[in-house]
């Protein structure tokens, strides 16, 4: 038998929780032995929780209890939580976290705690929710050459795109929209700015390619600046706007951005629409793979947690192949990426573009503004061009 600790019992741990009470049977089949909620670690006590015997106010109770042999973490943040899973691994408990902050700023120090320990730390609900990408990216597709993973990585960014290019609704609206529905937060920072997606485009690149990338090291734009035109121009030219967090190696550069995107329609990504969250992996010998589902929520999420759990319980004394080395070399600047641009400008200012950019094919312009799809180009004179265009971003083939 193996016993379990939850640190913060919040939406995921909650669910976390729920799953190896009253999914025991089933948890215990797929083990190989039976996994048992042991005590939860909360400051936030609620007498009448359904977890409320389980329920410790000092992590060292977890951290001195020999008989507990994993701590699920799901707190949040880089505070309490980085000192809850350093404490935990250095008591040789196995980690399993869905913190995708913590994993993309102190990924680097935690693996060397685990193996320093013997003990696993793995993250697989860190990325995508309750979607399999990390491990089927680590093993499942351990015969390829990775060279691009890209995604919709937040679907609170990818809800709002969708009701703007279906529905025809403002950036406002259906920002005001997702709140009201629960799937953007009172402050939607994190998520509308591309930060929530960079977190997790740094722990893709660092598994796709065994090097670490900082959140503060890549080029990070959100989608506030997308307006109701920049939909009507994507369906005009047959595509969606996306907003991607990619990683890639081009012309021998390392590459990790998140930016919105135009996809065009007869690529997987672009029939992800809503909430959902979509991971595309171009490897040497599969091809394109398309990993797709809900990205975030309590079972989602929860689920991809207890996946973790049952891959340490049924693999007693492997250490998992999670995670990447130090690397001084940070990611090529997004100005020397490759790629066709979608731009858009007043008509006013067309003439000037071109004179910066070369040839330009224009769509039909619409409210006295055109849209532009640029040659192969290096994105700095696109970005960097004066006038700055209203929008300049890659077109995703």
């Amino acid at each position: 038998m193996k016993q379990i600790a939850i640190a913060g019992l919040g939406v995921v741990g909650g669910g976390v929780a729920d799953l190896l009470v009253n999914h025991a049977a089933v948890i215990e089949k797929n083990a190989g032995e039976e996994v048992r909620l042991k005590a939860v670690f909360t400051r936030t006590k609620k007498p009448d929780s359904p977890f409320a015997s389980y329920f410790v106010s000092d992590f060292s109770e977890i951290e001195k209890n020999p008989e507990i042999d994993l701590v699920v973490e799901t707190i949040g943040g880089c505070s309490v939580a980085l000192d809850v899973v350093t404490r935990a691994l250095k008591a040789g408990k196995h980690v399993v976290t869905a913190n995708k902050q913590l994993v993309a700023e102190h990924g680097l120090e935690l693996f060397a705690l685990a193996k320093a320990n013997g003990v696993n730390f793995l993250f697989e609900a860190s990325v995508a929710g309750g979607i399999p990408v990390l491990n089927p990216l680590t093993r499942c597709l351990g015969a390829n050459e990775i060279t691009e993973v890209s995604g919709i990585l937040n679907g609170t960014t990818n809800y709002i795109l969708t009701q703007m290019l279906e529905n025809g609704e403002s950036y406002a609206d259906a920002l005001s929209n997702a709140q009201r529905l629960g799937y953007a937060e009172v402050d939607p920072t994190a998520d509308v700015e591309g930060i929530d997606a960079a977190r997790k485009s740094c722990i893709l690149s660092g598994l796709a390619f065994g090097k670490n990338v900082s959140p503060d090291d890549i080029h990070v734009e959100g989608i506030s600046k997308v307006d109701a035109l920049d939909a009507q121009f994507a369906e005009a030219g047959g595509m969606k706007i996306k907003l991607l967090g990619r990683t890639l190696v081009q012309n021998g550069k390392r590459f990790c951005f998140v930016s919105p995107h135009l996809v065009k329609s007869s690529a997987l990504l672009a029939g992800v629409n809503d909430v959902f969250n979509a991971v595309c992996v171009r490897g040497s010998a599969v091809g394109e793979v398309l990993f797709a589902g809900p990205g975030a929520g309590r079972y989602p999420t929860a689920s991809a947690v207890v996946g973790d759990i049952i891959d340490i319980v049924k693999n007693p004394g492997r250490m998992q192949p999670a995670g990447w080395e130090a690397c001084a070399e940070k990611p090529a600047d997004f100005s020397q990426f490759h790629a066709r641009f979608y731009i858009r400008v007043p008509e006013s200012e067309k003439e000037a573009m071109e004179r910066q950019l070369g040839k330009i094919t224009w769509l039909p312009a619409r409210a006295g503004y055109l849209a532009g799809v640029t040659s192969p180009i290096e994105a700095g004179r696109a970005i960097g061009a004066s006038p700055r265009p209203a929008s300049a971003w890659p077109i995703f083939e």
